[in-house]
Protein backbone atom coordinates (compact mmCIF):
# COMPACT_ATOMS: atom_id res chain seq x y z
CA UNK A 1 0.00 0.00 0.00
CA UNK A 2 3.33 2.23 0.25
CA UNK A 3 3.84 2.18 -3.60
CA UNK A 4 0.40 1.94 -4.93
CA UNK A 5 -3.27 3.93 -5.13
CA UNK A 6 -5.25 0.98 -4.83
CA UNK A 7 -4.63 -2.59 -3.38
CA UNK A 8 -6.61 -5.84 -4.15
CA UNK A 9 -6.64 -8.85 -2.15
CA UNK A 10 -8.16 -12.27 -2.66
CA UNK A 11 -9.66 -13.85 -6.04
CA UNK A 12 -10.09 -11.85 -8.90
CA UNK A 13 -13.68 -13.17 -9.45
CA UNK A 14 -15.43 -12.14 -6.45
CA UNK A 15 -15.04 -7.69 -6.53
CA UNK A 16 -12.91 -7.13 -9.94
CA UNK A 17 -16.31 -5.79 -11.72
CA UNK A 18 -16.76 -3.81 -9.02
CA UNK A 19 -12.69 -2.41 -9.38
CA UNK A 20 -13.47 -1.61 -13.23
CA UNK A 21 -16.99 0.50 -12.02
CA UNK A 22 -14.53 2.38 -9.27
CA UNK A 23 -11.84 2.93 -11.92
CA UNK A 24 -14.39 4.05 -14.99
CA UNK A 25 -15.88 6.43 -12.20
CA UNK A 26 -12.70 7.47 -11.03
CA UNK A 27 -13.28 6.57 -7.10
CA UNK A 28 -10.99 3.42 -6.62
CA UNK A 29 -11.00 2.65 -2.95
CA UNK A 30 -7.67 2.27 -1.46
CA UNK A 31 -8.24 -1.46 -0.80
CA UNK A 32 -10.40 -4.32 -2.16
CA UNK A 33 -10.45 -7.07 -0.05
CA UNK A 34 -12.17 -10.46 -1.99
CA UNK A 35 -12.87 -14.10 -0.27
CA UNK A 36 -11.19 -16.62 -1.65
CA UNK A 37 -13.16 -19.81 -2.89
CA UNK A 38 -14.53 -21.91 -5.72
CA UNK A 39 -12.80 -20.78 -9.54
CA UNK A 40 -15.71 -19.09 -11.76
CA UNK A 41 -18.32 -18.79 -9.77
CA UNK A 42 -21.68 -19.56 -11.91
CA UNK A 43 -19.97 -21.39 -14.62
CA UNK A 44 -18.53 -18.14 -15.69
CA UNK A 45 -16.41 -19.47 -19.39
CA UNK A 46 -13.03 -17.44 -20.07
CA UNK A 47 -12.83 -15.54 -23.26
CA UNK A 48 -10.36 -18.36 -25.21
CA UNK A 49 -10.93 -16.53 -28.49
CA UNK A 50 -8.57 -14.04 -26.97
CA UNK A 51 -5.63 -15.76 -26.94
CA UNK A 52 -5.76 -16.58 -30.47
CA UNK A 53 -3.11 -15.78 -33.24
CA UNK A 54 -0.93 -13.75 -30.04
CA UNK A 55 1.73 -17.10 -29.77
CA UNK A 56 0.72 -19.01 -27.02
CA UNK A 57 1.44 -22.57 -26.64
CA UNK A 58 -1.10 -25.02 -28.11
CA UNK A 59 -2.54 -26.51 -24.56
CA UNK A 60 -5.43 -25.11 -22.63
CA UNK A 61 -4.87 -24.30 -19.03
CA UNK A 62 -8.26 -24.23 -16.90
CA UNK A 63 -8.85 -25.51 -13.15
CA UNK A 64 -10.58 -28.09 -11.81
CA UNK A 65 -9.45 -26.65 -7.81
CA UNK A 66 -8.21 -23.97 -5.68
CA UNK A 67 -5.84 -24.24 -3.00
CA UNK A 68 -4.53 -27.31 -0.79
CA UNK A 69 -4.92 -29.03 2.23
CA UNK A 70 -1.25 -29.24 3.07
CA UNK A 71 0.26 -27.16 5.82
CA UNK A 72 4.19 -26.93 4.23
CA UNK A 73 5.54 -23.94 5.92
CA UNK A 74 7.57 -22.28 2.79
CA UNK A 75 3.79 -22.54 0.92
CA UNK A 76 2.00 -19.20 -0.28
CA UNK A 77 -0.74 -21.02 -1.46
CA UNK A 78 -1.02 -22.65 1.80
CA UNK A 79 -1.01 -19.44 3.50
CA UNK A 80 -3.50 -18.04 1.08
CA UNK A 81 -6.10 -20.65 0.75
CA UNK A 82 -5.81 -21.31 4.73
CA UNK A 83 -5.17 -25.21 4.00
CA UNK A 84 -8.31 -25.40 2.10
CA UNK A 85 -8.99 -26.90 -1.46
CA UNK A 86 -11.67 -25.40 -2.73
CA UNK A 87 -13.35 -27.48 -5.83
CA UNK A 88 -15.20 -26.43 -8.87
CA UNK A 89 -18.60 -28.46 -9.57
CA UNK A 90 -17.88 -30.88 -12.22
CA UNK A 91 -20.40 -30.10 -14.57
CA UNK A 92 -19.10 -26.71 -14.91
CA UNK A 93 -15.44 -28.05 -15.78
CA UNK A 94 -17.00 -30.63 -18.16
CA UNK A 95 -18.57 -27.68 -20.22
CA UNK A 96 -15.32 -25.83 -19.90
CA UNK A 97 -13.54 -28.90 -21.48
CA UNK A 98 -16.20 -29.41 -24.15
CA UNK A 99 -16.28 -25.47 -25.26
CA UNK A 100 -12.67 -25.53 -25.85
CA UNK A 101 -11.22 -27.45 -29.22
CA UNK A 102 -7.64 -28.86 -27.66
CA UNK A 103 -6.99 -32.56 -26.70
CA UNK A 104 -4.03 -31.80 -24.39
CA UNK A 105 -4.95 -29.81 -21.39
CA UNK A 106 -2.99 -28.29 -18.67
CA UNK A 107 -5.05 -28.23 -14.94
CA UNK A 108 -3.17 -25.66 -13.12
CA UNK A 109 -4.28 -26.52 -9.96
CA UNK A 110 -2.10 -26.16 -6.42
CA UNK A 111 -3.04 -29.71 -5.88
CA UNK A 112 -5.45 -31.34 -8.13
CA UNK A 113 -5.14 -34.47 -5.61
CA UNK A 114 -5.34 -32.50 -2.57
CA UNK A 115 -8.97 -34.35 -2.24
CA UNK A 116 -8.43 -37.35 -3.24
CA UNK A 117 -12.23 -39.22 -2.95
CA UNK A 118 -13.40 -35.85 -4.90
CA UNK A 119 -10.40 -36.04 -7.64
CA UNK A 120 -11.54 -39.86 -7.91
CA UNK A 121 -14.92 -38.88 -8.87
CA UNK A 122 -14.03 -36.11 -11.44
CA UNK A 123 -11.83 -38.55 -13.16
CA UNK A 124 -14.59 -41.04 -13.57
CA UNK A 125 -16.44 -38.30 -15.24
CA UNK A 126 -13.57 -37.39 -17.09
CA UNK A 127 -12.62 -40.64 -19.07
CA UNK A 128 -15.47 -39.98 -21.58
CA UNK A 129 -14.03 -36.90 -22.42
CA UNK A 130 -10.78 -38.57 -24.62
CA UNK A 131 -8.09 -35.92 -23.50
CA UNK A 132 -4.98 -35.80 -22.35
CA UNK A 133 -3.70 -33.99 -19.78
CA UNK A 134 -1.08 -33.04 -17.17
CA UNK A 135 -1.40 -30.92 -13.55
CA UNK A 136 0.07 -30.73 -10.43
CA UNK A 137 -0.54 -33.15 -7.60
CA UNK A 138 1.29 -34.70 -4.16
CA UNK A 139 3.03 -37.83 -4.24
CA UNK A 140 0.50 -39.47 -1.28
CA UNK A 141 -1.35 -40.26 -4.67
CA UNK A 142 0.92 -43.29 -5.13
CA UNK A 143 -0.73 -44.99 -1.95
CA UNK A 144 -3.43 -45.10 -3.80
CA UNK A 145 -3.33 -47.79 -6.76
CA UNK A 146 -7.24 -47.24 -7.70
CA UNK A 147 -6.73 -43.53 -7.75
CA UNK A 148 -3.44 -44.53 -9.95
CA UNK A 149 -5.56 -46.58 -12.32
CA UNK A 150 -8.56 -43.68 -12.41
CA UNK A 151 -5.09 -40.59 -13.46
CA UNK A 152 -3.83 -43.57 -16.43
CA UNK A 153 -7.49 -44.19 -18.02
CA UNK A 154 -8.73 -40.60 -17.69
CA UNK A 155 -5.41 -39.60 -20.18
CA UNK A 156 -3.01 -38.16 -17.48
CA UNK A 157 0.70 -37.82 -19.09
CA UNK A 158 2.08 -36.62 -15.59
CA UNK A 159 2.02 -33.67 -13.30
CA UNK A 160 4.06 -31.68 -11.54
CA UNK A 161 4.91 -32.80 -7.93
CA UNK A 162 7.20 -31.17 -5.21
CA UNK A 163 9.65 -33.88 -3.98
CA UNK A 164 11.53 -30.64 -2.62
CA UNK A 165 14.07 -32.53 -0.59
CA UNK A 166 15.80 -36.01 -0.98
CA UNK A 167 16.38 -35.84 2.87
CA UNK A 168 13.71 -36.90 5.48
CA UNK A 169 15.04 -34.12 7.66
CA UNK A 170 14.19 -31.33 5.31
CA UNK A 171 10.78 -32.92 4.66
CA UNK A 172 10.17 -33.08 8.75
CA UNK A 173 10.94 -29.72 9.06
CA UNK A 174 8.98 -27.90 6.15
CA UNK A 175 6.05 -29.78 7.28
CA UNK A 176 5.82 -31.84 4.27
CA UNK A 177 5.94 -35.52 5.58
CA UNK A 178 2.26 -36.49 5.01
CA UNK A 179 1.83 -36.21 1.23
CA UNK A 180 5.92 -37.36 0.56
CA UNK A 181 6.63 -40.08 3.81
CA UNK A 182 3.16 -41.59 4.70
CA UNK A 183 2.94 -44.87 3.35
CA UNK A 184 6.58 -45.23 3.50
CA UNK A 185 8.42 -48.64 4.87
CA UNK A 186 11.62 -47.01 5.34
CA UNK A 187 13.47 -44.01 3.87
CA UNK A 188 14.00 -45.85 0.13
CA UNK A 189 15.14 -41.92 -1.30
CA UNK A 190 11.26 -42.05 -3.15
CA UNK A 191 12.21 -45.33 -4.88
CA UNK A 192 9.10 -46.91 -4.59
CA UNK A 193 7.31 -43.76 -5.28
CA UNK A 194 8.43 -42.78 -8.46
CA UNK A 195 8.20 -46.92 -9.88
CA UNK A 196 4.37 -46.08 -9.38
CA UNK A 197 4.55 -43.28 -11.31
CA UNK A 198 6.74 -44.90 -13.72
CA UNK A 199 4.08 -48.36 -13.86
CA UNK A 200 1.37 -45.61 -14.78
CA UNK A 201 3.31 -44.37 -17.71
CA UNK A 202 3.30 -41.23 -15.50
CA UNK A 203 6.03 -38.43 -17.17
CA UNK A 204 6.84 -36.39 -13.77
CA UNK A 205 8.26 -32.69 -13.52
CA UNK A 206 9.84 -33.23 -9.92
CA UNK A 207 10.30 -29.75 -8.25
CA UNK A 208 12.52 -29.15 -5.53
CA UNK A 209 13.39 -26.17 -3.19
CA UNK A 210 16.71 -26.48 -1.92
CA UNK A 211 18.33 -24.33 1.09
CA UNK A 212 17.02 -25.98 3.71
CA UNK A 213 18.31 -25.87 7.20
CA UNK A 214 19.42 -29.72 6.69
CA UNK A 215 20.67 -29.39 2.99
CA UNK A 216 24.60 -28.66 2.02
CA UNK A 217 26.20 -28.17 -1.55
CA UNK A 218 27.07 -31.58 -1.63
CA UNK A 219 23.55 -32.67 -0.82
CA UNK A 220 22.01 -30.59 -3.12
CA UNK A 221 24.45 -31.92 -6.00
CA UNK A 222 23.02 -35.60 -5.01
CA UNK A 223 19.44 -34.19 -5.11
CA UNK A 224 20.48 -33.46 -8.81
CA UNK A 225 22.11 -37.20 -9.24
CA UNK A 226 18.90 -38.41 -8.09
CA UNK A 227 16.96 -36.67 -10.59
CA UNK A 228 19.19 -37.72 -13.27
CA UNK A 229 18.87 -41.37 -12.30
CA UNK A 230 15.39 -41.54 -12.46
CA UNK A 231 15.06 -39.42 -15.65
CA UNK A 232 12.39 -37.43 -14.95
CA UNK A 233 10.62 -35.71 -17.82
CA UNK A 234 11.26 -32.14 -16.25
CA UNK A 235 13.20 -31.25 -12.65
CA UNK A 236 12.97 -27.62 -11.55
CA UNK A 237 15.76 -26.71 -8.79
CA UNK A 238 14.18 -23.91 -6.91
CA UNK A 239 16.02 -21.49 -4.74
CA UNK A 240 13.87 -21.89 -0.93
CA UNK A 241 12.24 -18.75 -0.92
CA UNK A 242 11.31 -17.11 2.37
CA UNK A 243 7.46 -15.91 0.86
CA UNK A 244 5.79 -12.98 3.44
CA UNK A 245 3.10 -14.62 5.20
CA UNK A 246 4.37 -17.67 5.68
CA UNK A 247 5.68 -19.62 8.48
CA UNK A 248 9.03 -20.16 6.75
CA UNK A 249 9.56 -15.99 6.22
CA UNK A 250 8.51 -15.43 10.17
CA UNK A 251 10.81 -18.21 11.53
CA UNK A 252 13.59 -16.66 9.30
CA UNK A 253 12.93 -13.21 10.28
CA UNK A 254 12.73 -13.79 13.72
CA UNK A 255 16.32 -15.73 13.70
CA UNK A 256 17.83 -12.65 11.76
CA UNK A 257 18.42 -14.50 8.64
CA UNK A 258 16.83 -12.95 5.78
CA UNK A 259 18.97 -10.72 3.29
CA UNK A 260 17.83 -7.67 0.89
CA UNK A 261 16.60 -5.91 4.05
CA UNK A 262 13.64 -8.38 4.36
CA UNK A 263 11.84 -7.53 1.20
CA UNK A 264 13.91 -9.12 -2.05
CA UNK A 265 11.00 -8.52 -4.09
CA UNK A 266 11.49 -4.69 -4.19
CA UNK A 267 15.44 -4.32 -3.79
CA UNK A 268 16.52 -3.05 -7.03
CA UNK A 269 19.44 -5.47 -6.94
CA UNK A 270 17.75 -8.46 -6.00
CA UNK A 271 17.99 -10.95 -9.14
CA UNK A 272 15.58 -14.18 -10.21
CA UNK A 273 17.21 -17.22 -8.12
CA UNK A 274 19.25 -15.23 -5.93
CA UNK A 275 18.97 -16.50 -2.28
CA UNK A 276 17.23 -13.95 -0.38
CA UNK A 277 18.16 -15.84 3.48
CA UNK A 278 21.53 -17.09 5.08
CA UNK A 279 21.37 -20.64 4.81
CA UNK A 280 22.97 -23.05 7.69
CA UNK A 281 25.07 -24.94 6.08
CA UNK A 282 26.37 -22.32 3.30
CA UNK A 283 26.29 -18.84 2.28
CA UNK A 284 23.62 -17.49 0.14
CA UNK A 285 26.63 -16.49 -2.48
CA UNK A 286 26.91 -20.42 -2.24
CA UNK A 287 23.42 -21.82 -2.67
CA UNK A 288 22.48 -19.55 -5.68
CA UNK A 289 25.55 -20.90 -7.16
CA UNK A 290 25.01 -24.65 -6.52
CA UNK A 291 21.18 -23.99 -7.65
CA UNK A 292 22.54 -22.62 -11.21
CA UNK A 293 24.89 -25.34 -11.51
CA UNK A 294 22.55 -28.06 -11.59
CA UNK A 295 19.71 -26.23 -13.76
CA UNK A 296 22.52 -25.70 -16.52
CA UNK A 297 23.78 -29.78 -16.25
CA UNK A 298 20.00 -30.67 -16.11
CA UNK A 299 19.15 -28.70 -19.34
CA UNK A 300 21.97 -29.02 -21.74
CA UNK A 301 21.21 -31.01 -24.51
CA UNK A 302 23.06 -34.28 -23.53
CA UNK A 303 21.12 -34.34 -20.54
CA UNK A 304 17.79 -34.31 -22.02
CA UNK A 305 19.03 -36.95 -25.06
CA UNK A 306 19.83 -39.16 -21.66
CA UNK A 307 16.33 -38.99 -20.00
CA UNK A 308 14.69 -39.39 -22.95
CA UNK A 309 15.58 -43.65 -22.86
CA UNK A 310 12.35 -44.46 -20.46
CA UNK A 311 10.21 -46.83 -21.89
CA UNK A 312 7.68 -46.71 -19.64
CA UNK A 313 7.45 -42.83 -19.19
CA UNK A 314 8.81 -40.63 -22.53
CA UNK A 315 8.89 -43.54 -25.02
CA UNK A 316 5.63 -45.02 -23.76
CA UNK A 317 3.94 -43.65 -26.48
CA UNK A 318 3.77 -40.80 -29.21
CA UNK A 319 2.48 -38.12 -27.52
CA UNK A 320 4.66 -38.46 -24.53
CA UNK A 321 7.49 -38.60 -26.56
CA UNK A 322 6.32 -35.67 -28.67
CA UNK A 323 5.82 -33.59 -25.75
CA UNK A 324 8.95 -34.62 -24.00
CA UNK A 325 10.85 -33.50 -27.33
CA UNK A 326 8.71 -30.52 -27.99
CA UNK A 327 8.89 -28.68 -24.59
CA UNK A 328 12.09 -29.49 -23.13
CA UNK A 329 14.23 -27.23 -25.31
CA UNK A 330 11.24 -24.29 -24.70
CA UNK A 331 11.95 -25.29 -20.72
CA UNK A 332 15.84 -24.83 -21.12
CA UNK A 333 15.20 -21.68 -23.13
CA UNK A 334 13.25 -20.16 -20.34
CA UNK A 335 15.60 -21.59 -17.85
CA UNK A 336 18.86 -19.93 -19.16
CA UNK A 337 16.30 -16.55 -20.15
CA UNK A 338 15.08 -15.97 -16.75
CA UNK A 339 18.78 -16.74 -15.36
CA UNK A 340 20.08 -13.14 -13.27
CA UNK A 341 17.39 -11.27 -14.58
CA UNK A 342 15.72 -8.07 -12.67
CA UNK A 343 12.72 -7.55 -11.36
CA UNK A 344 10.62 -4.93 -12.72
CA UNK A 345 9.12 -3.70 -16.36
CA UNK A 346 11.68 -3.19 -18.54
CA UNK A 347 14.86 -3.20 -16.47
CA UNK A 348 17.60 -4.01 -18.24
CA UNK A 349 20.95 -5.66 -17.13
CA UNK A 350 23.03 -8.89 -17.84
CA UNK A 351 21.93 -12.16 -17.74
CA UNK A 352 23.60 -14.39 -15.49
CA UNK A 353 24.91 -14.85 -12.08
CA UNK A 354 25.24 -11.78 -10.63
CA UNK A 355 28.80 -10.32 -10.23
CA UNK A 356 30.48 -10.76 -7.07
CA UNK A 357 33.24 -9.10 -5.42
CA UNK A 358 36.09 -11.37 -5.25
CA UNK A 359 36.38 -13.09 -1.13
CA UNK A 360 33.41 -11.15 -0.07
CA UNK A 361 30.40 -13.22 0.62
CA UNK A 362 26.55 -11.67 0.22
CA UNK A 363 25.79 -11.79 3.81
CA UNK A 364 28.92 -9.42 4.24
CA UNK A 365 27.79 -7.24 1.57
CA UNK A 366 24.21 -6.73 2.73
CA UNK A 367 25.15 -6.54 6.40
CA UNK A 368 27.87 -3.50 5.53
CA UNK A 369 24.61 -1.95 3.61
CA UNK A 370 22.87 -2.48 6.74
CA UNK A 371 19.98 -4.73 4.83
CA UNK A 372 20.07 -7.54 7.28
CA UNK A 373 17.83 -7.33 10.28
Amino acid sequence: MAYADSVYLGDAEFLWAEVVDDARHHRLKPLYHAKVGVAQPGGVQPRRDLFKGKGYLPITLLQFSRGCRFACDFCAVSAYFHKTQYIRPTSEVLNEIKNQDRKILFFVDDNFLSDQEAAKQFLRDLIPMKIRWVSQASLDMTNDLELMELLAKSGCLGHVVGFESISPQSIKLMKKAAPNLVGQQGWDCYQRQVEVLRDFHMQTWATFTLGHDFDTVESIKETHKFAMRNRFCFAAYNILMPYPGTPLYDRLNREGRLLWGGKWWLHPEYRFNQAAFMPKNMSADELTDVIWHCRDQWNRPSSIFYRMWDFKTHMSSFTRLALYLAYNPLYAKESYKKQGMLFGRGRKGPIGLPDRKVGTSAENRFQKAGQVP
